[in-house]
């Protein structure tokens, strides 16, 4: 048989019924990178490209028995964490990774959905900040998430309080700030990076899950940390440009536009 092993990469997000976010847009993501996505289903949502109504999430045995299963058969070299949804989900998440540290976790710190629903209360947000983010090789917020993880204003005070949580790399993006191009920020070690990219002109679902997704996969093949975020800023920018329409709010990423 011929050798077609791929790098393995676990996604941790909710299902979107609308196919534009969560675990489809990260299964995608991945399989662009030529990795082999798996799967562990947090939560199931109600939702449309325009907004998210209603979060139903998996209980936490459930999740913790189903990635204990698959974590015994298969050799995993990432781990994508996005949307959360509930206390009890990111303790369970915290008690599979935490056997793992050796195994990079890329993190989505999903606050809220595009179309303004609260997807974390005060409890989460402290459970995140608490257990995941010091697990946390790369944190993904957006310019409110930092905000609201940090109670900081300014990005550069997010960015080096955020570091002293414990995650190796924030990678702070800018899409939803009023700027007339978008500006990422990275932090890690001693350093700052900052990424300027052309502003597109639509609103994006998914766009967050297809970064953290691509990082998570450029990871997983052994890419070198600083290179791989900023090939996986490259991937996204792309798939928005390709972007298509399916319902009535958001577009959805082309994560397939190299094919086209």
């Amino acid at each position: 048989m011929q050798n077609t092993q791929r790098p393995v990469v676990v996604s941790f997000s909710g299902h979107d019924p609308s196919g534009g976010a969560g675990v489809q847009a990260d299964i995608e993501t991945i399989i662009s990178h030529n990795c082999h996505a798996a799967s562990i289903i947090t939560c199931l949502t109600e939702q449309d490209t325009k907004n998210v109504t209603r979060i139903v999430p998996q209980s936490p045995d459930n999740i913790i028995q189903q990635a204990n299963t698959l974590l015994r058969d298969v050799p995993v070299h990432a781990f994508k964490i996005g949307l959360i949804g509930h206390v009890d989900t990111a303790r369970a998440i915290y008690d599979i990774v935490r056997h793992y540290p050796l195994i990079p976790i890329i993190l989505d710190p999903i606050l809220a959905a595009g179309g303004g629903t609260d997807l974390a209360n005060d409890e989460l947000l402290n459970a995140m900040c608490d257990l995941l983010l010091p697990l946390t090789t790369v944190l993904t917020p957006n310019c409110q998430e930092a905000r609201r993880l940090t109670g900081l204003n300014t990005i550069e005070s997010c960015g080096l309080k955020l570091l002293k949580s414990g995650c190796e790399y924030i990678l702070i993006t800018g899409a939803d700030e009023a700027t007339e191009s978008v500006t990422n920020q990275l932090f890690y070690n001693d350093y700052q990076d900052s990424y300027t990219w052309a502003r597109l002109p639509a609103r994006y679902h998914g766009s967050g899950c297809t970064l953290a997704a691509s990082i998570a996969a450029l990871f997983a093949h052994g890419i070198e940390p600083v290179q791989a975020i900023n090939d996986a800023q490259e991937y996204t920018w792309h798939s928005l440009q390709a972007a298509y329409q399916t319902g009535g709010g958001q577009a959805n990423p082309n994560r397939f536009f190299w094919r086209d």
